[in-house]
């Protein structure tokens, strides 16, 4: 009897040893759509995270800590995005957001995280008001709206020689504020914008081809994404409308010359995301995506794992900085704003706001119809300083 308990006693003090010492687990999510017509570009930014959090983790496990990524779809909703950001802040083994894709959805997901101190840093997410709000866990790796509508606006009435502009806008917070910023440069510098039209039309778009036709722009602006473009620009060629074709980042994806077909050939982007093979450092990674995902990286994969690479960063200063020991989301948060390391996108350092203090933003052109295109000039700048 004595040795049936002793036994016992020896199991479990092993068992409690054993889980004393395991170890302890860290999530980084990944916010994107997953599902639907984004989902192309929603991978992607999953994808590239997710080669970053698995090239960490031998470094962690040398720490005791298991890391993970956690994947989770947005739907490119903002009411799913909410939802999700509620349920990723009550897992408290997630100490940072690769996300969103959608402004429109990161904005309310981002006042959710705010409430927690879980630092969220935006592969993508190109509003004005993602940083400009002033919140000490919200940064993002890529260019802002501000300056990418007035960048393809400068393009447009400059080296397109645009004076009369349609402008189309999906009615989103990403889509109509980035053609706001286009519009309203374009006033400035003399062109007659003809019209600023919203519309959440995914199919049939006649009644719009006929507003061109009739008012006969020399270049039209579609402010949104890929999945509405594409079939957009198709009907404007098909209604013989052969004016200039001008989008932004949204466009960027091999899937808008999936849906647009040979009417692609000859339409302009902006993008605050170059193609893959004008970042010299991006061979290993693009080696390893393919490798992992029997495709091709987009430009946003890029970004996406050096926003991953940021919070990784950050989150090991912070158990450094915490004994080895877990850190609190604070104090992860706090660690990316110091952040300043050679990213595969270039230097990533964040201004008081949360900005990189310097982005790219490529005018692409897809003059034979295929994707990523030519690039057609590259502006480097540092985000306008906020009126707040």
């Amino acid at each position: 009897m004595l040795r049936f308990i002793s036994s016992v006693s020896l199991v479990a003090a092993a068992t409690f040893a054993s889980s004393a010492f395991a170890e302890q687990t860290i999530k980084i999510v990944s916010a994107s759509p997953l599902s639907g017509e984004q989902a192309s570009l929603g991978s992607q930014i999953k994808d590239g995270a997710q080669i970053a959090i698995e090239e960490a983790q031998p470094a962690f496990a040398k720490m005791g800590f298991k890391l993970e990524l956690a994947p989770q779809d947005d739907q490119a909703n903002p009411d799913t995005g909410v939802a999700v950001a509620k349920r990723i802040v009550n897992d408290n083994e997630v100490l940072g957001v690769v996300g969103h894709f959608n402004s429109g959805v990161g904005l309310p997901a981002s006042e959710v995280y705010k409430d927690f101190n879980l630092v969220m840093v935006s592969p993508a997410n190109t509003n004005p008001k993602i940083t400009d709000r002033g919140y000490a866990n919200v940064n993002r790796v890529c260019g802002r709206d501000d300056v990418q509508g007035p960048a393809g606006s400068e393009f447009a009435t400059g080296e397109l020689k645009a004076k009369k502009i349609f402008i189309i806008h999906d009615k989103t917070a990403y889509g109509q504020g980035v053609a706001e910023a286009f519009r309203d440069t374009s006033k400035k510098t003399g062109a007659n914008v003809l019209s600023f039209t919203g519309t959440e039309e995914k199919s049939d778009f006649t009644s719009l081809t006929q507003q061109i036709k009739a008012l006969k722009p020399d270049l039209i602006y579609f402010g949104g994404v890929y999945s509405q473009g594409g079939p957009l620009l198709k009907q404007i060629r098909d209604a013989g409308l052969k004016a200039h074709f001008l989008g932004p980042d949204g466009l960027d994806s091999s899937d808008f010359v999936k849906l647009a077909g040979s009417t692609a050939k000859g339409a302009y982007f902006t993008t605050v995301a170059g193609p893959v093979d004008k970042y010299p450092k991006a061979a290993k990674f693009s080696a390893a995506f393919k490798a992992k995902f029997n495709h091709a990286p987009e430009s946003f994969a890029l970004y996406s794992y050096d926003s991953a690479r940021v919070i990784l960063e950050a989150t090991t200063a912070a158990i450094k900085a915490n004994g080895g020991k877990m850190p609190t989301r604070e104090a992860v948060s706090k660690e990316v704003r110091k952040v300043n390391f050679e990213g595969i996108t270039g230097t990533i350092a964040f201004d008081n706001k949360g900005d990189r203090k310097k982005s790219d933003y490529y005018i692409m052109s897809l003059k034979d119809g295929t994707y990523p295109g030519v690039v057609e000039k590259v502006v480097s700048v540092a985000p306008p300083v906020s009126v707040k």
